[in-house]
């Protein structure tokens, strides 16, 4: 291995991204001119050990808490991929690592290649946008977001209400070959049945009433890119067929076209509905929804992630209150964090921002901040939580099981009922009075009627 080893620094140091070279001791013998650009441009890193430099762990990765690529590829003996959280001059970053082993002469491993791709869509530390968090139930699923986000596979997010599917949809576009395409956003709940089609798939002149021109649908528009269909579970069963279509082989006809016609698009879809007993309840394709789980991706509720609470407080409240430079002070945040967030982090969101309105200060004080969360006590009083105060799904509201949970809809179903009585304004302010999205507000009446 020593007489090929400078003709493999100088192939290493040729390459565009990011690589380090070091031995079964951890320590690094070569670091590449991307690496150095981009994770450590003032100091320098040969002779130093990996998990000091990308972690600054004082040991080994796998005795820190975190999954070590080399101790997974000493037991493998082969190419092992991880996410790790690493240390950048920007700050913290996640990083897609994918390890080499090298054998030498005897067979054995002797050195390690590491090749690092920064994964742009998260942060481990708060951010203006995009996906914030540092849990291990977070990482898992950035993971999963890394793995099959270059590929071309469907994918199916599945989460409570609140968890941040359409971030999830977003990220999965942009760590895509297809990230430069549009991302199209498809609100199955909110489109009518007998608009749908049309929507979706477009429409020519003179195909209904109100057709006064060819339209291109959404799917045309995602041509290129990726089509996100938030809460799919809400297609209506006719509709399910032809979208099955599209997803086998690509091709759809507008409304009043006989013309076949083809698009290019990758399908992530999301919902907080259980697909499987809709298929058992025949409401939902057993086809489709095999087509449309090819990947399915678990978004965590807040409730398990509840370290990542300070960290989202901080990048909300600059979200909520920009001009402001709030903080937590530590009661508040403790009074924060004990809270259950059954909305996820919409419910979190509101209640930064109510907060925020209490305070005249930069700082947030425990008062003010039991003063946002009662709000949310006081709905729950008048109509159960897990659908007024935050649109997340009532399952799982109670511990004591399904009886529980009936009696949850039974008593949300009655407390809509009586306070779409006595509102005479618009669905949108009906909504906001709830403390539920508009789209929301229109499935839930739905269900009600229906």
């Amino acid at each position: 291995m020593a007489s090929v080893l400078p003709e493999l620094v100088s192939y290493l140091e040729g390459l565009p991204e990011p690589h380090i070279l070091f031995d079964k001791q951890y320590r690094i013998v070569a670091a590449n001119a991307a690496y150095r650009r981009q994770f450590s441009p003032q100091a320098a890193v040969v002779g130093r050990t990996c998990y000091e430099v990308s972690h600054h762990f004082s040991v080994p990765c796998d005795q820190a808490g975190e999954s070590c690529p080399m101790a997974r590829a000493r037991e493998s003996g082969h190419r092992e991929r991880v996410l790790h959280l690493h240390h950048t001059p920007q700050g913290e970053a996640y990083v897609n690592i994918e390890l080499a082993p090298l054998r030498d002469a005897t067979g054995e491993l002797a050195y390690f290649i590491e090749k690092m791709e920064p994964l742009r869509v998260a942060q481990g530390q708060p951010a203006a946008q995009g996906l914030i968090g540092r849990s291990s139930a977070f990482q898992q699923m950035l993971e999963l977001v890394a793995r099959v986000g270059p590929s071309s596979a469907s994918v199916l997010l599945l989460g409570e209400s609140g968890t941040g599917k359409e971030l999830v949809a977003r990220a999965v576009h942009e760590a895509s070959a297809r990230a430069a395409a549009p991302l199209v956003v498809v609100d199955c709940a909110s489109l009518p049945e007998a608009l749908f089609e049309s929507e979706l798939f477009g429409h020519e002149r003179g195909s209904f009433t109100g057709a006064h021109a060819n339209k291109a649908g959404l799917v045309e528009a995602a041509s290129g890119g990726t089509l996100f269909l938030d809460e799919v579970g809400d297609i209506p069963l006719a509709m399910q067929v032809k979208l099955l279509r599209l997803l086998e082989s690509g091709t759809y006809r507008r409304v009043g076209s006989t013309d076949l016609r083809r698009t290019d698009v990758r399908v992530v879809a999301a919902t907080h509905r259980d697909l499987q007993t809709m298929v058992a309840a025949g409401s939902f394709r057993e086809d489709l929804f095999y087509r449309l789980s090819t990947f399915p991706i678990h978004l965590p509720p807040l409730r398990e992630r509840v370290e990542d609470i300070p960290l989202l407080a901080v990048a909300l409240l600059a979200r909520v209150a920009p001009e402001r430079r709030l903080s937590l002070s530590k009661d508040a945040l403790s009074r924060l964090t004990a809270h259950a967030f059954p909305g996820n982090v919409r419910e979190l969101r509101n209640v930064l921002e109510r907060a925020a309105l209490m305070t005249d200060g930069d700082k947030i004080e425990v008062d003010a901040m039991a003063r946002a969360l009662a709000v949310h006590g006081t709905a729950r009083a008048a109509a159960p939580a897990k659908a007024l105060a935050s649109d997340a799904p009532v399952e799982g509201a109670l511990a004591d099981g399904s009886a529980g949970t009936s009696v949850l809809r039974d008593a949300e179903s009655a407390a809509i009922r009586a306070a779409v009585l006595k509102h005479k304004g618009s669905r949108a302010e009906l909504a906001r009075q709830l403390g539920i999205s508009e789209r929301s507000l229109y499935r839930k009446l739905r269900d009600i009627e229906g």
